[in-house]
């Protein structure tokens, strides 16, 4: 995997294992460098190791990490779709606040057709896209074109492939842009209210908007707008 951090604070994870299409396993865990492919899914070689089933139980358990990192990471995600992103990509992708895809870009569940099952990620799935369409995608184990995922929720933009890397910087930019406080603020409260039921929730808001309230980038921001200029954050 590749990091780098440009000159706007846009920091790039990139999957580079294109020999195995980017195949998931504990040690290969949001772009990719191959051209056609984001990530094959689990590497399916260690669902058939000869290893006691314990260990492969234990092997599993930096997915849901990784699923709760990105979900908690406090700073906006966006996931670069260029090609095929499939089984546990999927759920990589899903777990990332957006989604830009690439008009060649595939979306997918194969599990089922090789004797498997995309369990892990059918939390993040079912959180994503409506019911009857997640069990299409689930039960039947085809791939879906980008538009396709695009109608079911899955992604929020297709782009046509010369203008894929304009259309992920336009938005990054634009993110990194924003208040770090507030965003980190804002984040934390997207995620923490979805499972909570409308009184709880709208209790928790009030609480999260008069913390937000005591904030100097609130005020900072308020005063740009009223002067006509650009925010200058402190991320307090």
């Amino acid at each position: 995997m590749l990091y780098a951090v440009d000159e706007a604070g846009v920091a790039t994870l990139t999957l580079n294992e294109p020999e195995t299409r980017n195949a998931l396993s504990a040690e290969l865990l949001l772009t990719s460098t191959h051209d056609r492919v984001f990530s094959a899914g689990a590497n399916l070689g260690g669902f058939a190791a000869d290893v006691p089933l314990v260990h492969k139980h234990f092997g599993t358990e930096r997915f849901p990490e990784l699923f709760r990192l990105i979900g908690a990471l406090g700073k906006p995600t966006v996931c670069a779709a260029r090609g095929h992103v499939l089984a546990g990509a999927l759920g990589i992708a899903l777990a990332c606040d957006l989604i830009v895809a690439s008009e060649q870009a595939t979306f997918g569940t194969p599990e089922i057709n090789v004797g498997a099952f995309p369990f892990m990620i059918m939390a993040l799935i079912y959180r994503n896209v409506p019911r009857k369409k997640a069990n299409e995608l689930l039960l039947l184990g085809e791939r879906w074109s980008a538009q396709q995922a695009l109608a079911a929720g899955i992604v929020n933009r297709v782009v046509r492939a010369e203008e894929f890397e304009q259309a992920v910087s336009e938005w990054t930019l634009k993110l990194a842009r924003s208040s770090p406080v507030i965003m980190r603020l804002g984040k934390d409260a997207m995620r923490r209210q979805l499972d909570m039921d409308l009184d709880d929730a709208l209790d928790y808001l009030r609480a999260q908007l008069t913390l937000a309230l005591s904030t100097e980038d609130i005020v900072e921001g308020v005063s740009a707008f009223f002067e006509k200029r650009e925010p200058q954050w402190s991320g307090r």
